[in-house]
């Protein structure tokens, strides 16, 4: 008995010598194993090999690994040994070339250093400033002035009696002096005709009217269903006293409308409900504390300049959005000089820097006539449509 259990034990030794991989059923891996991947799996599963060899020589499809190409000798076939022919000193071209055949068109190479020509480019919009190279204006005046229109809100239209409305059209307005202004305003014969002489030392001061030119609820068109157009002129007789221009002297000019209330110790077009054209650097203001924005040239001795505000029903129903920007009317401002037209913009537009919009410009609000004046300056001024040089009728 021991003796067939020796067997026994023997032949088992055998077997598992033979098979070194086999063992009880338990001890092998389950292919649906999830605790191990399917490429431990293959790992775990796959039969041993033995080492492998490479075989000699570079694999197929493969350059060899020499440092160097050795051309094969002699000539090709099909040529004899003396027809000159020399191997060539570097192997031939791969499958892929580095150079593109000559049939490709490389892509053209832009130099963008180099600046275009801009001459055929239509002209750059109009930029603000933040400052005036002529103007005299502190910082501490304008937060001043910014405060006073806060605690000054505009007024609402007053209700003009039928010979108050009259006398305007007759363009009977008298000047009115402002507190900071120092000169004399003289009245002429004529209606509508003043001479005006201002100190050297007079500082920014607006001269206004004791009547509106423009009222909001006699002149809208939206009311009469016709157009409404106001306009005066002013002409420069000495600038500076003894200066040659309002860009060069000490001094300034400007013509414009506002909507009362207004601080007449600044100039028209600088705080809220104003807008003017200032003749000492050329610029228009709507709104505008800042440096106002380039429009024309400063005013020179003899010159005949007038600002005029013309008001129509619209083209065009205006959109909800207009209506929500206070858009009521079409609205052109307008500049002439010496008898001509020479710029304007629209009424209802006005630059995004503009704190107060074109509140109180847009013909809901009484507009009075402005002339804005700082150092030693002459000039007239012509209410009257017979002495006009410019016809806007």
């Amino acid at each position: 008995m021991f003796k067939k259990l020796k067997e026994k034990v023997k032949g088992d030794d055998r077997r598992s010598q033979s098979h070194p991989e086999s063992g009880p059923p338990q001890q092998q891996l389950h292919p649906n194993n999830p605790y191990y991947s399917s490429s431990q799996q293959q790992q775990l599963h796959a039969a041993p090999t033995e080492k492998y060899q490479p075989p000699p020589g570079p694999p197929p499809n493969q350059s060899s690994s020499k440092p160097e190409y050795q051309a094969p000798p002699g000539p090709p076939p099909g040529q004899s040994s003396g027809s000159g022919y020399a191997p060539p000193p570097r192997p031939p071209p791969s499958q892929f070339p580095q150079q593109p055949p000559p049939s490709f068109e490389a892509p053209v190479q832009h130099n963008w250093q180099v600046i275009p020509d801009t001459a055929l480019l239509p002209p750059p919009p109009s930029i603000g400033y933040k400052s005036s190279p002529t103007a005299n204006s502190s910082v501490e005046e304008g937060d001043r002035a910014y405060a006073w229109c806060n605690a000054n809100p505009l007024w609402p239209p007053y209700n003009i009696a039928p010979s108050t409305h009259a006398a305007i059209q007759n363009a009977q307005l008298a000047l009115l002096r402002a507190p900071s202004f120092t000169g004399e305003i003289m009245p002429q014969p004529q209606a509508g005709h003043w001479k005006v002489r201002t100190h050297a030392n007079c500082r920014d001061s607006s001269i206004l009217t004791n009547l509106p030119m423009y009222s909001a609820l006699v002149d809208t068109p939206l009311r009469t269903q016709q157009p409404k157009t106001i306009y005066f002129e002013l002409k420069v007789t000495g600038i500076g006293r003894g200066g040659h221009s309002l860009e060069e002297a000490d001094a300034g000019i400007a013509v414009g409308f506002i909507a009362p209330p207004y601080p007449t110790f600044r100039l028209p077009g600088w705080q809220r409900g104003s807008l003017g054209v200032h003749g000492d650097d050329g610029r228009k203001y709507v709104n505008d504390t800042w440096g106002g924005v380039d429009f024309t040239t400063a005013f020179a001795p003899g010159d005949t300049v007038g600002i005029g505000m013309s008001f129509t029903i619209p083209k065009n129903p205006p959109s909800y959005e207009a209506e929500q920007k206070g858009k009521l009317m079409d609205i052109e401002v307008f500049f002439t000089r010496n008898a001509k037209k020479e710029g304007g913009w629209d009424g209802n537009e006005l630059d995004a820097r503009s704190e107060g919009g074109t509140m109180g410009l847009r013909g809901d609000f009484d507009l009075f006539p402005a002339i804005g004046v700082f150092g030693g300056v002459d000039f007239e001024v012509l209410f009257h449509p017979s002495q006009w040089l410019y016809r806007p009728f």
